[in-house]
C-alpha cells in the first residue's frame, strides 16, 4: 500500500504518481472529482494548494479499490466509508474470483441473509440467486447470500420476489451490452489481451454502475418532488 509520511504532507501530483502503479486509470482531474463529490477533504494551503495527508491518502485507495473491486457507485462508498470500519468488513469480489468464494448450503444462506427458506425457494423460482446440486442439495455462492439478504430488506416493504425480476433484467440488459464491447477480447489466446480485457471489463463495469445509480438518483429526486 502506498502510504504518505506522517511527517509531511503530499501534493495532489505527488499522490497521483504514487497510485499510478496500482490505479492506472488515476489522474490529476479524477482526484479532484472525488473531493467535488465530497468524498476527500485535503488540507489546503494559503495560496489554494491541495495537500493530502497519510490518512487522505489511504481513504483515497479504498475509494478506489471499491471503484475497482466492487464496482459500488460513489453514493454508495459514500455510505460505506461514513460507517466506521464497514469497509474493512466488505469481502472484495474482483472479477473471477467467485471460483473462491465460500459454498453456502440452505441453511447457511438462510441465517447470514437473514431469509426463511420459504423466500430464497422463491428467489431462487425468479432467478434471483442461483444454486446448484451437490450432495443430494442445493449450495449457494457467498454472492447469493448478499443479493438474499438485499431481497429479504425489500420483502419487509411489501416488495415480492417477483417484482425483484426487474432488477435482474436491468442488470442482465446492462452485461449484455458490455459482453458485445469485450467479449471477443477475453476468448482471446493471448494471455495479455484477455487481462486487458478483463481490466476494460471492470473499468466499463464501474461506469455503468456509477451511471444507473445516478439516473436511479434523478428519478427518485423526481418522485419525492411529486
Amino acid at each position: 500500500m502506498a502510504t504518505a509520511s506522517r511527517q509531511r504532507l503530499l501534493t495532489i501530483g505527488t499522490v497521483c504518481g504514487m497510485l499510478k502503479d496500482e490505479f492506472p486509470d488515476i489522474s490529476i482531474s479524477k482526484i479532484r472529482y472525488l473531493e467535488d463529490r465530497g468524498l476527500l477533504a485535503p488540507r489546503r494551503t494559503r495560496g489554494g494548494y491541495r495537500m493530502f495527508s497519510e490518512a487522505d491518502v489511504e481513504r483515497l485507495e479504498t475509494i478506489l479499490r471499491l471503484q475497482r473491486d466492487e464496482f459500488l457507485p460513489l453514493n454508495v462508498i459514500r455510505q460505506e466509508l461514513a460507517s466506521p470500519g464497514s469497509a474493512e468488513r466488505r469481502r472484495k469480489r474482483p472479477l473471477g474470483a467467485s471460483a473462491e468464494e465460500e459454498r453456502l448450503d440452505l441453511a447457511e444462506l438462510c441465517e447470514r441473509a437473514g431469509i426463511d427458506a420459504r423466500l430464497a425457494s422463491e428467489l431462487e423460482d425468479y432467478g434471483l440467486i442461483q444454486g446448484r446440486a451437490e450432495g443430494g442439495g442445493r449450495v449457494f455462492a457467498e454472492l447469493d447470500a448478499d443479493i438474499a439478504a438485499a431481497c429479504g430488506q425489500l420483502a419487509r416493504f411489501g416488495i415480492d420476489p417477483r417484482h425483484l425480476r426487474t432488477f435482474k433484467t436491468a442488470a442482465d440488459r446492462e452485461i449484455g451490452l458490455l459482453d458485445a464491447i469485450v467479449t471477443p477480447a477475453l476468448r482471446a489466446r493471448n494471455p495479455e489481451r484477455r487481462r486487458g480485457a478483463l481490466e476494460d471489463l471492470e473499468a466499463l463495469a464501474a461506469h455503468a454502475q456509477e451511471l444507473m445509480q445516478l439516473l436511479f438518483l434523478r428519478a427518485l429526486r423526481r418522485l419525492a418532488s411529486t
